[in-house]
């Protein structure tokens, strides 16, 4: 065994690494069986030389071509799967090494090995903090060149990895191997614990913390965990205010691109996620969700005090609000504080004098459910009495509330 004492000038530590005294050898091995690779490329070079319709003259250079025939037939060792073949078994492994990729050169801190000792300097910049490539136009800073090079091109915008399916193109080539798993079906990551299958690792990885319970990424504002640093990152835009993202038709912003998305729908109309039940379709995946508690009657979210269940998340904080006599939102109009965020929505469009306009009839509304009451009116060829809706005053209401104070004036209720 022997010590190998290296100073970087890359990295600027004095670095101390175990290797394997047959790996001193290494680069004469190597050299040998270079050399025994090229005689026997030479010998088939020579031999397919030969005419095939002369016979050759038997001269000392033709007897010295017949002995390395002879050597090439003592090649006994061979390589499995590459199926070269070599006269010594010492070779052969040497070829084995380089063919494998041995890792020699193991990080102490970590555990983590590599084939090269350059490799291993260049892991180290990763402990050590160090960060020598800095990009230019936004200073951002990266362990490795290849790391800014990739980087350059959110930049530049080139994308030079394309699929040959869609067209689609990114930046990385590793984003595309992924990405071709979308028309191939391919989800090679799956969950011992729930069987649940991904197409990539990292995918898996941020899954399994569901099973675990792990929350690694922490709000230094607030104290709350997340499960994976891209959700850290867009909770953090609630304490900044930063929503990056801006809708072009009203110029209203997001802090996240998939809030961005569905808030897109409303004005083109798409409704991509549709109910096997009833076929009623909606924006968004989370909506289809709680919209199929409706066939299925299930009530997951139940309040601990009296047990009531709801079927989603916030009608249960709602419920409990009720119970705190929490007032989490006020009207900063008036001082008004109510416990739901609806209801202080509705409530400030009183302030506003926002209204809601029939695009039919030109009738005016203080709020949009009033509205859609409304608007089925219109959609539908019953009349407003089968409905169980009617018109008043003061709006449309609920038949089954008014019918006994109609059935003074009126023998006739409608139910």
């Amino acid at each position: 065994m022997a010590f190998i004492k290296e100073e970087s000038e890359d990295v600027k530590i004095e670095e101390t690494f175990t290797v394997k005294q047959e790996d001193l050898q290494e680069q004469t091995d190597l050299m040998m069986l270079k050399e025994e690779t090229h005689q026997q490329n030479e010998v088939e070079e020579k031999h397919q030389d030969i005419p095939t319709d002369e016979k050759p003259t038997l001269t000392k250079k033709t007897s010295s071509h017949r002995r390395h025939l002879n050597y090439k037939s003592e090649c006994n060792f061979s390589c499995k799967q590459s199926r070269k073949s070599f006269s010594q078994k010492p070779n052969l492994d040497v070829y084995m090494r380089v063919h494998n990729r041995e890792k020699h050169y193991t990080c102490k801190q970590c555990g983590k090995s590599f084939p090269k000792i350059h490799f291993l300097k260049a892991h180290m910049r990763i402990h050590i903090g160090e960060r020598s490539y800095t990009c230019q136009q936004c200073g951002k800073s990266f362990h490795h060149a290849r790391n800014l090079a990739v980087h350059m091109r959110v930049h530049t915008g080139e994308k030079p990895y394309s699929c040959p399916q869609c067209e689609k193109s990114f930046k990385q080539n590793y984003n595309l191997e992924v990405h071709m798993r979308t028309h191939t079906g391919e989800r090679s990551f799956t969950c011992t614990q729930c069987g649940k299958c991904f197409a990539k690792k990292q995918n898996l990885k941020i899954h399994m913390r569901i099973h675990t319970g792990e929350k690694p990424y922490t709000c230094t504002e607030c104290g709350k965990s997340f499960r994976n640093k891209s959700t850290l990152n867009i909770h953090k835009r609630t304490h900044t205010g930063e929503k990056p993202y801006t809708c072009t038709e009203c110029g209203k912003s997001f802090p996240n691109k998939s809030t961005f998305n569905n808030h897109m729908r409303i004005h083109t109309g798409e409704k991509p996620y549709t109910c096997t039940e009833c076929g009623k379709s909606f924006i968004r995946k989370s909506t289809l969700k709680h919209h199929l508690r409706t066939h299925t009657r299930e009530k997951l979210f139940a309040c601990v005090q009296c047990g009531k269940s709801f079927t989603t998340k916030l009608s249960l904080m709602n419920h409990m609000n009720g119970h705190t006599g929490t007032i989490v939102f006020t009207c900063d109009q008036c001082g008004k504080s109510l416990t739901r965020k609806d209801s202080i929505k509705r409530h400030m469009q009183t302030h506003s004098g926002e209204r809601f306009r029939c695009s039919e009839c030109g009738k005016d509304f203080k709020h949009k459910r009033s509205l859609s009451a409304h608007m089925k009116l219109h959609n539908s060829e019953q009349s407003p009495q089968h409905l169980g809706l009617v018109h008043t005053n003061a709006g449309i209401f609920k038949t089954a509330v008014f019918s006994r104070s109609l059935a003074v004036h009126s023998s006739e209720v409608y139910l």
